[in-house]
């Protein structure tokens, strides 16, 4: 009945002109308290209501609050197109207010309206320069992951407070824009605005990511310059960031200076040692948290079994799962379970793995099937992987290149090539591989067979070199890795410039004897390029610390922290 009636408006003329030309309209005062009281009475949609009867007499003439009175109305209905009717309406009769508008955009934000919010938000620049509404819009473009709109509103504002910049670091972090986060939190200090706990934890989560260890040196340094008091957040966030850059010993010793900790603060340690492969530090960890009487939560079962799974800790993992249900009365919940499978099948005992699926409370996801696929692989269960695959809907291209690395390792390439023809159908696009080293204050990426460097060319040449000992040492290339029905040397050539090899052997060309080598890298790590590093730490004489998707691998003396459960 609303809509209706606002679409014919009783007088569209500038709402000054229509009181002079009509002065009897003055004559119908009480419409405001009737429209207040249906509001106060706990009746929005009233309000709407019995604002569509009025419109039918000629005597009444809506002014400014009648309009504030009926968007607050929208906005305890959530009446959306109502307001949008009634935005169409105030600009037909010229009625522009200030609180009318920001109850508008307020409303349109609330809703998730964002380009009508921005229609009304950029006239408003003009008038208002309070960064308040412009928070609002940034929050409003982050909520959806429109980081690029949110940048261009906050460009465009005029003033920028500390809510302004915590949000876009915040929401670059979300996005995955890691050096954005970085770069926006440079800004941030050189505005002259101190950055704040929020400020810190949004920065240092961007440096855990990114694996920029300079850059969290830095910040730590500031926090610690600026005097600031270190919550839970703040040190966890610290740990985390320590332990991501491959510094473990600085995360213990963060870890061991703080007294009171708090049970996330437990929880983030025991992921860091477990993300290294210290699985006996793990459980000695665990065992001081029960000894100082922290309770753990989900979280920390979650840290345990992922521990156990890395290291291959098979029973202490059931120990583990035991004790969350029956001791700490803890319902095991997907992440749990997905967890004890991959431990499960990690150590090769499949059908034990296929059973607790089977026995599962609640429905398993992709997750846990994926640790059966990978599992099937590793031990060519492709009987078994047949069984597995019907349950799981490819979705990522990660679970295309799993399916067909399955296919292809038994040479079943016509099932190879359909799952990469299915891939291609389903316009779902491979995701490349990328490494990356921070060097000589700089970051520097590398793809598979990448020859955009400056230093190509010597990168090359010392590789090749690299693997020519490899080889001695008794490096065999995992030509079975390869997806194609190709031949022998093609698939050898095929893993040879994987984007690790690239980043360690520059890494090897810039720094001296016995430095340590840090890699990240965006993906698992190959099982050949696993089996490389390893030969290579021990021809080399030096430790080689590779951050993959999943793990860290650290690789001394022809050895790895994983002790090949990867």
């Amino acid at each position: 009945m609303l809509r209706n009636s606002l679409q014919k408006p009783i007088c569209t003329m500038p709402y000054t002109n229509c009181l002079k030309k009509h002065p009897t309209r003055l004559i119908f005062p009480y419409a405001n308290s009737i429209l207040r009281a249906s509001l106060e009475k706990g009746s929005p949609q009233k309000s709407l209501i019995d604002y569509s009867t009025m419109l039918h007499f000629s005597a009444f003439c809506p002014d400014y609050r009648t309009y504030a009175l009926l968007l607050r109305a929208c906005s305890k209905c959530s009446d959306i197109y109502a307001a949008m009717q009634i935005h169409s309406h105030l600009t037909k009769i010229g009625l522009h207010n200030q609180d009318i508008i920001a109850r508008l955009l307020r409303l349109y934000i609330d809703h998730d309206r964002m380009m009508e919010a921005r229609e009304l938000f950029l006239p408003m620049l003009e008038w208002n320069t309070d960064p308040f509404h412009g928070n609002l819009m940034l929050v409003g473009f982050l909520k959806g992951g429109q980081l690029d709109k949110a940048y261009q509103i906050f460009k465009r504002m005029p003033v920028k407070d500390l809510v302004s910049w915590n949000s876009m670091i915040a929401g670059a972090v979300r996005s995955s824009h890691l050096k954005d986060a970085l770069n926006l939190f440079s800004r941030l200090v050189n505005s002259g605005l101190l950055p704040d706990s929020f400020s810190f934890s949004s920065v240092l989560s961007a440096c855990a990511r990114a694996g920029a260890r300079r850059y969290g040196v830095w910040v730590h340094e500031l926090m610690d310059e600026l005097g600031l008091e270190k919550n839970h957040i703040l040190v966890s966030a610290l740990i985390d960031m320590y332990a991501k850059c491959g510094r473990i010993e600085v995360s213990v010793k963060i870890f061991n200076t703080v007294k009171k900790k708090h049970v996330s603060t437990w929880n983030t340690m025991i992921g860091s040692l477990a993300a290294h492969g210290l699985g006996s530090d793990v459980v000695i960890l665990f065992r001081r948290m029960e000894h100082a009487g922290v309770v753990p939560d989900e979280v920390t079962f979650i840290a345990l079994l992922t521990a156990c799974s890395h290291c291959g800790m098979v029973e202490e993992a059931r120990q583990f799962f035991e004790a969350m249900t029956m001791k700490y009365y803890i319902t095991p919940k997907v992440e749990h379970y997905g967890a004890m499978v991959d431990t499960l099948s990690r150590a090769g005992l499949m059908d034990e793995a296929y059973s607790l699926v089977r026995s599962m409370a609640v429905k398993p996801d992709a997750v846990i099937w994926r640790a059966l696929l990978s599992a099937c692989r590793r031990y060519h269960r492709t009987k078994f992987g047949d069984v597995t695959v019907e349950q799981i809907a490819c979705q990522g291209s990660g679970d295309y290149t799993l399916l067909s690395n399955i296919y292809s390792s038994i040479n079943r390439w016509n099932d190879s090539e359909k799952v990469w023809k299915e891939r291609k159908k389903n316009k779902v696009r491979k995701v490349k591989g990328l490494s990356w080293v921070e060097l000589g204050g700089g970051t520097h990426e590398f793809k598979a067979g990448d020859r955009s460097h400056p230093d190509s060319d010597d990168i090359y040449r010392l590789l090749h070199g690299l693997l020519k000992k490899a080889k001695v040492e008794g490096y065999t290339p995992s030509v079975e890795l390869v997806m194609k029905d190709i031949s022998q040397e093609e698939r050898e050539e095929n893993l040879r410039f994987h984007s690790e090899k690239l980043a360690v052997a520059y890494s090897v060309l810039k720094t001296g004897p016995g430095t340590e080598i840090l890699v990240s890298k965006n993906l698992q790590t190959c099982a050949d390029c696993h089996e490389w590093m390893k030969i290579i730490s021990k021809v080399l004489c030096r430790v080689i610390i590779v951050r993959d998707r999943v793990r860290f691998h650290r690789f001394q003396s022809g050895c790895c922290s994983c002790k090949d459960y990867w």
